[in-house]
């Protein structure tokens, strides 16, 4: 362990951020309302940031805070950055009176030992997927990559915010025992089956592979018979490259790419209902954020919604030119996935449903209140929107 570790784990430098907000959080005659942030410059602009800062600096009498996240993501995956804009939004609508530092997966715990470490003091907060604590409860997996009723991950989000999925949400964590609170945002789009040493042709085929993933995603390929391992996501390459496991699924092109995927295959089969609808999530630490002055309660609960849309904007801006560079430079082939294999993944749910359901009743109260919601959303997509095939074929096949 470094130096820095050491000294970050101490409790009197664990919570330096915290007693010095303490400090200054007397200044503060009451909770502001949001309509003094609109100085701050909400954007990507760096000098819209600078004026924010100068207009809430030394008036708003808001106490300053530094705090400590760790993310589940290397530095070099695109994801990294993207999602961290949260953060930048933070900053900006605090008018720099608040700062997150954000440090890499395993800078101080594992990847897979965050929501602890955020529940015991020894992150301020933390960023990954709710799929990553899948082991404390099998419902944890349910908020972001579940089964798959035909939705995305907008349409999962809704439901978190109409549907009853927030309340679902603080509900699990709360039944853990974890003193945190979660915030969701960030939809994700639907991800690659993954990349294979052999491409896979049939569902027979799935019999005996060795697969990487995370959560429930287990489970589905478990069912098709192949043998599964939770690896994080640096270790995934190398273990693809040295034939310790045939295959494996991350995310996306661009992240996919930056982990150095096309190094060791030249296959990715694309379009499955393992992980149709995940999203990021941000824990922050309980007492931390019972100790924020209402109006910063206010700045991330805005914030979160700024990067939920400035996410998939710009994922969608990512992913495209990753994927052609991948294609047309990197000489990999994007293989659609057989229909025998989608309807097999379809049917490994049906039994994780029903085999979750029985052993965890909470399992069972979320899928029937994301059904309820999917059922009547969908219905509507289903009927109103029209298909962009027949439109993209008319234009650019």
């Amino acid at each position: 362990m470094t130096r820095d570790k050491r000294e970050l784990k101490r409790p009197e430098n664990r919570r330096l951020s915290r007693r010095r907000f303490l400090g200054n959080a007397a200044a503060v005659g009451g909770a502001a309302t949001l309509a003094g942030l609109a100085g701050c410059g909400v954007g990507s602009d760096n000098s819209q940031s600078q004026s924010g800062a100068e207009t809430a600096g030394s008036d708003s009498g808001l106490p300053e805070l530094q705090l400590k996240f760790q993310g589940a993501f290397s530095p070099k995956d695109p994801i990294f950055e993207i999602a961290t804009e949260v953060f930048t939004f933070v900053e900006q609508l605090s008018g720099g009176r608040m700062k997150v530092e954000m440090l890499p997966a395993g800078a101080v715990v594992g990847a897979f030992d965050q929501a602890d470490a955020v529940h015991k003091g020894i992150l301020d907060g933390s960023q990954a997927v709710p799929a990553f604590w899948y082991g404390k409860n099998s419902a944890l997996s349910l908020f972001g990559t579940g089964p798959a009723w035909g939705h995305e991950a907008n349409t999962m989000l809704g439901w978190m915010e109409y549907g009853g999925g927030q309340q679902l949400y603080e509900e699990i964590y709360q039944e853990l025992k974890l003193d945190v609170v979660p915030l969701a945002y960030g939809p994700m789009p639907t991800q690659p089956l993954g990349w294979f040493r052999k491409e896979i042709k049939s569902a027979e085929q799935f019999q005996g592979v060795k697969y990487r993933t995370v959560g429930l995603s287990i489970d589905v390929f478990k069912n098709m018979g192949a043998s599964v391992v939770a690896l994080p996501g640096g270790e995934i390459v190398p273990a693809l490259e040295r034939g310790v496991i045939d295959a494996a699924e991350y995310n996306n092109p661009a992240s996919d790419m930056a982990l150095g995927f096309p190094d060791v295959s030249k296959i990715c089969m694309v379009q499955s209902y393992h992980q149709p609808a995940e999203f990021i999530e941000v824990l922050i630490n309980r007492k931390v954020w019972e100790d924020f002055p209402e109006q910063y309660r206010a700045i991330w609960r805005v914030a979160i919604k700024a990067a939920n849309s400035q996410m998939y904007w710009r994922t969608m801006e990512v992913y495209s030119k990753a994927y052609e560079v991948l294609r047309d430079e990197r000489n990999v082939q994007f293989i659609k996935t057989p229909d025998d294999v989608l309807e097999l993944q379809l049917d490994a749910w049906d039994k994780i449903i029903e085999e979750k359901g029985a052993e965890n009743p909470f399992f069972m109260k979320v899928v029937e209140s994301q059904k309820a919601y999917m059922k009547r959303v969908l219905g509507y997509q289903e009927k109103f929107i029209v298909s962009r095939k027949l439109a993209y074929d008319h234009y650019f096949s």
